[in-house]
């Protein structure tokens, strides 16, 4: 009897493709007793982006939670995906950190690695594979699964083979986008059947519609495990329905083993824990078809909503849905899957909105051509290359090869916040994030985002509550067309917006003067407050520089790096101030050659298209 075994996902991927990864650990650990005796071969639960999410969000200790979950699940495989030598962040990491956070992860918890590179660079799997066999624990290596020019069949067999010479103890194909066609993926399993002896993984997105099928048609060519997840968070973005395939195997040679009635008791739990997280769901299609053709996965789709909507420009999305195949062609047809996925959106993003391709690069786009990242899979476009980085040379050693051991440098970094090897590879992760976080914890001041309470859902579904973000304002009989870009930080009861009039970018400097309650549910209001009706009626004018030296962004934002300050003589071209966005960072350049004559922002604020950041004074 060929036993189909199944990795529950509700506590990992689950959440992460439709609540964005805001899952509390206080919310898992009543169920863990359940999900223990359910009979899955093993629960993802920890990896991907929740390590981010519980330092950046939840202000919980990514390491205290794996903890917590080894405790409640003394019975189950503790399943986590690994980016191979980016660990869980995005940049590489010296070969010390990688086996030292791989054994951390083991002796806190983790039993089985899925570990994958975003390029499919055998080269950047290594370290991990050997980590993790040295640690005594099971080694998934993982074929990141993609459609392009270069990547067929043969590809990913040539692979596989590596792979399993590698030591590993299961094969993945990793789906990340939800691409795989119930017929492929039955030539693609009976492929890899063929080739290597690993018992065979699947994992895909449902939002293209064709993951369930995949599975059965994967079973059936001779996959032995598959991913799933609860229904409480399946489909969409997110995965296959665990119980609909327990169903559907049951009676047959692939039969789960796994009660469906228990499921239902999970699933109901669950179903009640979402609704605390309302305020997270992730918009959009059930199903979107249209990934099919530009290959973002679901997560990726929705980064790329809220970047959009944040700049008025959300009409453009079908802009940049065409523009990601171009830029991922541009660079060698990478697999769409962090970090790459956020390489090539970001960048798509950029051609789109600063009025030419490439008129803007983020540094990542340039570490990628200069292949830090590894090997790109196909032929990159010359043409963009020699614009992003000109003749600098190309390295074709393993990136990592290249790092520096950081270990004890990060410890001394972190010395006096640290207080566990845990910790220093937190901070090691994410430098800024991790400091804060340690700082916070010391002086007992974690504090996670807040969850609203479901009367707040119905004030924002009030019609009486809707603001327009576009629209025309007569005054004095002149008509004129404002479009608002963005809005800055309230204080002191003003905020600033960023809006277009007639199209020229202008700051409006808002000043409330009282306040209005709205009943939720009802679009009733009342004045509950007049802060400042005692101030003087005299409008306020922040002067807005127009001239050409005033350096802006082409998307919202925060600050990491100024890189000039006041009377810097610099020229056009030159590196003014490095921006985050969408986890990924880009270089912003001086318009003009001259002096700097102001620097309106700092390391580490919010930033909004039009704003301006950096003044300059052109030469005569």
């Amino acid at each position: 009897m060929t036993q189909v075994k199944i990795t529950e996902l509700v506590l990992r991927d689950g959440h992460q493709s439709l609540i964005a990864t805001r899952m509390r650990t206080e919310d898992m650990l009543p169920i863990c007793a359940k999900l223990d005796n359910a009979g899955f071969w093993s629960l993802e639960a920890w990896g991907g982006a929740t390590f981010d999410a519980c330092v950046r969000f939840l202000k919980e200790d990514p390491w205290e939670r794996l903890r917590k979950l080894r405790r409640a699940l003394p019975n189950s495989r503790i399943q986590m995906l690994l980016r191979g030598q980016n660990l869980l962040g995005y940049r590489h990491y010296p070969d010390d950190l990688v086996r030292a956070f791989v054994q951390k992860s083991a002796d806190n918890g983790v039993d089985v690695f899925r570990v994958f590179d975003a390029m499919n660079d055998i080269r950047n799997l290594r370290v991990s594979i050997e980590a993790v066999k040295a640690a005594g624990k099971h080694a998934e290596g993982t074929l990141s699964y993609t459609t392009s020019p270069v990547h067929d069949i043969r590809y990913f067999v040539t692979m596989a083979r590596q792979l399993e010479t590698m030591g590993c103890d299961t094969l993945a194909i990793k789906d990340m986008a939800g691409l795989l066609t119930p017929y492929t993926t039955a030539e693609l399993v009976k492929s890899l059947k063929a080739a290597v002896s690993l018992p065979i993984h699947l994992h895909s997105h449902a939002t293209s519609g064709l993951a369930s099928m995949a599975h059965m048609k994967g079973v059936e060519a001779g996959a032995v495990m598959i991913d799933t997840c609860l229904s409480a968070f399946s489909e969409g973005a997110s995965h296959p329905t665990t119980e609909s395939l327990v169903a559907a195997f049951a009676g047959t040679e692939y039969d789960t083993g796994i009660d469906l009635i228990k499921l239902q008791e999970i699933t109901a739990y669950f179903k009640e824990v979402r609704k605390k997280y309302w305020q997270f769901e992730m918009k959009g299609q059930q199903v979107d078809t249209r990934i099919l053709v530009s290959q973002v996965p679901g997560g990726m789709i929705s980064n790329l909503v809220n970047q959009l909507k944040e700049q008025g420009a959300l009409e453009r999305m079908d802009e940049v849905l065409a523009e990601i195949p171009r830029v991922r062609a541009d660079l060698g047809y990478p697999p769409l899957v962090t970090p790459t996925s956020q390489i090539v959106g970001t960048q798509a993003v950029l051609n789109v909105l600063t009025g030419g391709r490439y008129k803007s690069v983020t540094n990542e786009v340039k570490s990628y051509l200069l292949g830090r990242y590894g090997a790109a899979p196909g032929q990159v476009n010359e043409e963009v290359k020699q614009l992003a980085v000109g003749n600098q040379e190309v390295i074709a050693c393993r990136p990592a090869d290249l790092l520096s051991d950081e270990l004890d440098k990060l410890r001394g970094e972190a010395e006096g916040l640290a207080k566990s090897d845990e910790d220093v590879l937190t901070y090691a992760m994410f430098p800024d994030l991790g400091r804060t976080f340690l700082q916070e914890r010391a002086g007992g001041a974690l504090t996670p985002e807040p969850l609203l309470p479901p009367e707040a859902k119905l004030a924002t579904a009030c019609p009486a509550v809707y603001a327009p973000s576009e629209f025309n304002v007569t005054l004095h009989g002149e008509t004129y067309h404002i479009r608002i870009k963005g809005t800055g930080h309230a204080g002191d009861g003003e905020r600033p917006f960023y809006v277009h009039v007639d199209g020229v970018a202008e700051e409006v400097l808002l000043e409330a003067l009282d306040e209005v309650e709205v009943t939720p549910g009802t679009g009733a209001a009342r004045k509950t407050s007049s802060k400042k009706a005692d101030l003087p009626g005299g409008v306020k004018q922040r002067p807005r520089p127009t001239h050409a030296g005033c350096v802006t962004t082409a998307m919202p934002g925060a600050i990491v790096d100024v890189k000039v300050k006041l009377g810097d003589k610099i020229k056009a071209g030159d590196g003014v101030l490095v921006i985050e966005a969408m986890k990924m960072e880009n270089e912003v350049q001086a318009p003009v050659t001259g002096t700097v004559v102001a620097v309106h922002v700092a390391k580490g604020d919010a930033v909004t298209p039009d704003q301006v950041l950096v003044e300059i004074q052109p030469e005569a």
